[in-house]
């Protein structure tokens, strides 16, 4: 399995950090029309759990990790609802141990990715560079959705 590298999280960190409104909006397009049920599926989220705030934050962290799997010159499958469908129950029964026992290997076994899930781990536990900082549902909602992406990218990575 490919893993995706903290230098090329760094790399899409600064591409897509300094993109203008109007290079945001065509990585977001870009990225959205080569994954639109993954996508779907992600920004559902933000509507299941009544956060509006949840929705841009997905969005971004979207672009990031998708920009992240792109540096690393990683290919993914197109997603489906199959994918999606086969991948919940594990997902939510790791979620289960995870919240349990607070053991990050849960998650690393689960998710294969441990660059990726520590530096969301991180994103959501730590002030923004301004002080400002997630509430606790917010940081909790962004890490579970997030960790999902990131599961059912790693499970797509072409062979």
């Amino acid at each position: 399995m490919k893993h995706i590298t903290l230098a090329s999280i760094e790399k899409a960190i600064q591409k897509v950090d300094n993109l203008d409104e109007d290079g945001l909006e065509r990585i977001a397009e870009n990225y959205a029309v080569s994954q639109q049920v993954l996508l779907g599926y992600i920004m559902s989220a933000a509507v299941e759990y009544d956060n509006q705030q949840l929705e841009g934050l997905i969005i971004y962290y979207y672009c990031l990790i998708c920009e992240a799997f792109t540096q690393q010159e990683v290919l993914i499958n197109e997603i489906v609802e199959d994918d999606i469908d086969a991948f919940e129950e594990g997902y939510f029964a790791m979620l289960d141990e995870y919240f349990k026992s607070e053991d990050e290997e849960t998650i690393n076994d689960f998710c294969d990715q441990p660059e990726l899930t520590r530096f969301m781990m991180i994103e959501v536990s730590t002030d923004d560079e301004d002080g400002s900082s997630l509430d606790d549902d917010t940081a909790t909602q962004l890490f579970i959705v997030t960790l999902a992406m990131i599961a059912l990218m790693n499970r797509a990575i072409k062979a």
